[in-house]
């Protein structure tokens, strides 16, 4: 199929539409064919079954090359960009807050047409066994439909690996179809949750006790109208029709317990709703679901869960800010190897501090005494007060003042996959002083800390949705960046 120029973005959208639902369609219709009778597609059939590709093209003779503060939505060079499309009706918002700035101040001409790039089938399923599958296998279906290939898949192009052929066109964006659609299969694994319910401000927790919060805020917030609905895992969803005396029971009882990364998605109207994750505990668990999340393009991340305090003049339920991480997770050493830094971003650290000051209702030195700003330790093992004599040295160099498992991979997973994000700790314990956490201890500590350090999470979220763009910082973005972010 020819390329066709769009007029548009929002016309280079509806085609994008249109193209992946005709070849979603043949699939399927493939597929039950297929269980129904046996009949295998012919080549001509299985030619139908692939991504929607755009192509966006600049020529900078067209318009003096734009001098945009903003971090996306710009070319670093000129020439032609594309990428493959998934689910174009679902990221339809995105798309279009992409193509619009490079066609109205770039003057770029957005062309869409077929890939080269194969559906695999079980992307073309929703819940994966819609369709009567009778006594065909999964081996019969790999010979006649394409099937996922994990060698299609990958991140190169965030990392900086991609191999540029001359005169080929280069990304337009980070993630193309396939690995996008793996990711989104890998959200519903984890979370027990549609991808679809998503939402475009992320909190990442390590402790249960922060969903206990969540729900509670989030079932008031429908009752004041000021939210549709909160989805939890298990497919539940509570609406303002819905609340009542057990409303809170009905979502505990949700069978979160089976999945690894429980998520739980407070729905606005307006597209601004807040979603909670509770990844548990570890280095590995913060990278898999922020390797996930990334391809929804969410505007922030942030973590809000328990740390250590490493000062004496800390004290129980004190929160910290972290301006910079002393990387020991491990797990993300050569993609991003340790001495490169991460920065702190301005617009996050300077919500967050505002936040705790609004929820605390403490300032000045006051609010210093509660809150302070420095290096936290992100390491991969749990008992590493068991090698103290090895340790000390490195937290004393780092000058550091907490340590958690979590922090710092999902701060170099945001500066790595672009996502803007920040760190606020909650002091649960102080392990170089005596102050382990013990059950009545923590107990305590639970019931006094947990609400009040979401209830700051949850306000430095509202603060940044009023930076707007403005939150995506630079700082993300190499110089030889894809234009979407």
């Amino acid at each position: 199929m020819m390329f066709e120029t769009a007029a548009s973005p929002a016309q280079a959208i509806d085609r994008l539409e249109m193209l992946y639902r005709t070849a979603r369609e043949a699939l399927r219709g493939d597929l039950q064919r297929f269980f129904e009778t046996g009949q295998a597609p012919t080549l001509e059939e299985r030619a139908r079954y692939r991504y929607p590709l755009l192509r966006v093209t600049y020529e900078p003779a067209r318009l003096p090359v734009v001098r945009s503060q903003r971090g996306y939505a710009k070319f670093a060079v000129a020439g032609v960009h594309q990428t493959t499309v998934t689910q174009p009706a679902e990221f339809r918002a995105y798309l279009l807050d992409q193509l619009t700035p490079l066609v109205e101040e770039y003057g770029a001409t957005v062309e869409t047409g077929v890939s080269h790039q194969e559906i695999p089938y079980p992307y073309a399923l929703e819940g994966g066994d819609e369709l009567g599958r009778g006594s065909i296998t999964a081996s019969d279906l790999a010979r006649h439909f394409p099937t996922p290939l994990l060698s299609l898949v990958g991140d190169e192009i965030a990392d900086g690996t991609f191999e540029l052929i001359e005169g080929e066109p280069r990304p337009l964006s980070l993630f193309d179809a396939v690995r996008t659609d793996y990711s989104l299969r890998r959200l519903v694994h984890y979370t027990g949750t549609d991808w679809r319910a998503f939402q475009p401000w992320i909190l990442l927790t390590n402790y249960h006790r922060y969903v206990d919060q969540f729900v509670r805020w989030s079932l008031a917030q429908i009752e004041a109208g000021t939210a549709e609905a909160l989805v939890t895992p298990g497919g539940i969803r509570i609406e303002r029709d819905g609340l009542d005396a057990s409303a809170a029971d009905r979502v505990m009882a949700a069978p979160w317990h089976r999945y690894q990364m429980p998520a739980y998605h407070l729905i606005r109207a307006d597209g601004t709703g807040v979603t909670l994750v509770n990844i548990g505990v570890g280095p590995s668990n913060a990278k898999t679901v922020t390797d996930h999340l990334a391809v929804l393009r969410p505007h922030c991340w942030l973590m809000v869960g328990h740390c250590g305090g490493l000062r004496q003049t800390q004290i129980i339920g004190d929160y910290v800010l972290a301006h910079a991480y002393l990387r020991q997770d491990g797990i993300l050493d050569e993609l991003v190897p340790p001495d490169i830094p991460i920065p702190a971003l301005a617009e996050v650290q300077v919500a967050l501090q505002q936040a705790a000051a609004e929820v605390t209702g403490e300032s000045g030195d006051q609010l210093k005494r509660r809150l302070r700003t420095g290096t936290v330790v992100t390491q991969d093992d749990r008992n590493w007060e068991l090698r103290w004599t090895q340790e000390r040295r490195r937290i004393n160099l780092s000058r550091a003042i907490a340590v958690d498992m979590e922090s710092g991979t999902i701060a170099a997973q945001g500066y790595r996959l672009r996502v803007p994000y920040g760190t606020l700790l909650c002091v649960s314990d102080k392990p170089l002083h005596g102050e382990i956490k013990l059950p009545g201890a923590a107990n305590a500590f639970y019931e006094r800390a947990v609400s009040e350090h979401l209830k700051i999470g949850l306000a430095a979220l509202d603060r940044l949705r009023e930076a707007g763009a403005s939150i995506h910082s630079r700082k993300l973005r190499s110089f030889d960046e894809p234009p979407f972010r």
